[in-house]
């Protein structure tokens, strides 16, 4: 019995010696978890949205160069810009609020008159060309714009009742 109960006291020892008193070492395993580090966090903080930044020198690409608008807006024009963007543009835009594409509310403080002219004829051209349009692309999940083949007259018509929205 005395050398049973030295045998388990021995036992517990080394049991006590084996668990305590030693640092593990974490092992690096396959995780799910996505690692961020802080280069990227700083970058998501610091990025702005295609959407938001102001790029009133780029005039896109397409057939629109140069644009002169008057400081009164059109009203008739805008009317029929208005009737224009309901039918063919609110499948994918709502005026005040982002949707399956950007609101284009105050656009003309962000892009200028002819970018947009040439976003609205030539959305092919402008996402395979244009870095902003890319950017766009990337921003609203890879959905293009549909070219819905409006004319210069029509187009023009938009960019006038964009000009309204604040």
């Amino acid at each position: 019995m005395k050398s049973t109960l030295k045998l388990m006291t021995l036992l517990f020892s080394l049991l006590l010696m084996n668990c305590g008193g030693k640092e593990e070492k974490k092992k690096e395993g396959f995780s799910y978890e996505k690692k961020s580090t802080t280069e990227q966090t700083l970058k998501k903080e610091d990025a702005v949205p295609a959407s938001k930044k102001i790029s009133l020198n780029n005039k896109g690409v397409g057939p629109i160069t140069s644009i002169d608008l008057s400081s009164e807006i059109d009203q008739e024009m805008a009317t029929h810009g208005a009737d224009v963007f309901k039918k063919m543009c609110t499948a994918c835009h709502r005026a005040d609020k982002k949707f399956i594409g950007p609101a284009p509310t105050g656009i003309l403080e962000r892009r200028s008159p002819e970018w947009i002219m040439n976003m609205i004829l030539n959305p092919e051209g402008m996402v395979q060309k244009d870095p902003l349009a890319k950017e766009l692309l990337i921003e609203f999940n890879g959905s293009p714009m549909a070219n819905q083949n409006l004319t210069q007259e029509e187009a023009r018509a938009v960019l006038e009742y964009f000009r309204t929205l604040k």
